[in-house]
């Protein structure tokens, strides 16, 4: 079964990635939602669409799960000003790397 990594770009431009061991249609990961929340107001949070995009995959768990932190620091999704990964932490020097 293949195993993917996704982005999902939310209204405000900024993104999540994560990963799905799995493959489910539905999922959309496990984003701190208090966190999100934080960025928009009640008016903009009652019609919210997000996109998902299977950016990698691999039918192996341990080449999924190097990979996924990887990209978060490529797309720099931990970075507070692009996304919402808090992990792996986000350091100015990982833009100079």
């Amino acid at each position: 079964m293949k195993k993917v990594i996704y982005k999902i770009t939310y209204p405000n431009g900024k993104i999540y990635i994560g990963k799905d061991l799995t493959n489910t249609l539905t999922y959309f990961g496990s984003v701190d939602s208090a966190y999100v929340a934080a960025d928009f107001s009640e008016v903009e949070m009652k019609s919210f669409t997000v996109t998902k995009e299977i950016i990698f995959s691999s039918d192996e768990a341990k080449i999924i799960n190097k990979r996924e932190a990887e990209l978060i620091r490529e797309y720099e999704s931990n970075n507070p000003d692009i996304g919402y990964n808090k992990w792996p932490k986000f350091s100015r020097k990982q833009k100079q790397a």
